[in-house]
């Protein structure tokens, strides 16, 4: 029981973190210029696969029998006002859009990490994460590379 309990307590933080994720990504599209219009693509892909990703873990929340996190983290909250401060500053340019969407993909693929390094969770579900871990760093990886061209 106790295993369980801490393994739902894991999948809520990361639902948390996604539902960060799906925050920053709606701050960033409310700070593109109209003609980033490739990155409105993109990070409404990211809000849908967060959407989609947080009902999985979402489920098993569910089929454990425990409430499911609505809310998002505090350093989310904090991280979503930095944003917005920040941007202020520099004028919602592409390149500091794309360095504060990177540092939440940062934070994302870290609670992944943390996530898989705690004993308790069954091996089906380490196996559900690890493929979330793979694909939120491919997100990663096209978020930075469009930062490092811009």
């Amino acid at each position: 029981m106790k295993e369980q309990q801490e393994t739902t307590g894991i999948l809520n933080d990361l639902i948390a973190i996604h539902n960060d994720r799906i925050a920053g990504y709606q701050t960033a599209l409310k700070e593109l210029k109209t003609e980033d219009t490739d990155l409105e693509r993109l990070f409404t892909g990211m809000i849908s696969e967060s959407q989609d990703i947080r009902e999985t873990l979402a489920a098993e929340v569910r089929a454990a029998g425990s409430e499911i996190e609505t809310g998002t983290t505090t350093s989310g909250k904090i991280y979503r006002a930095w944003m917005d401060v920040r941007a202020a500053f520099t004028g919602n340019d592409r390149k500091t859009v794309l360095a504060n969407c990177e540092a939440g993909e940062d934070a994302a693929q870290n609670a992944y990490k943390m996530a898989l390094k705690e004993d308790g969770i069954p091996s089906y579900l380490r196996g559900v994460l690890t493929s979330q871990m793979q694909s939120l760093r491919a997100s990663h990886d096209e978020v930075k590379a469009l930062r490092d061209a811009a």
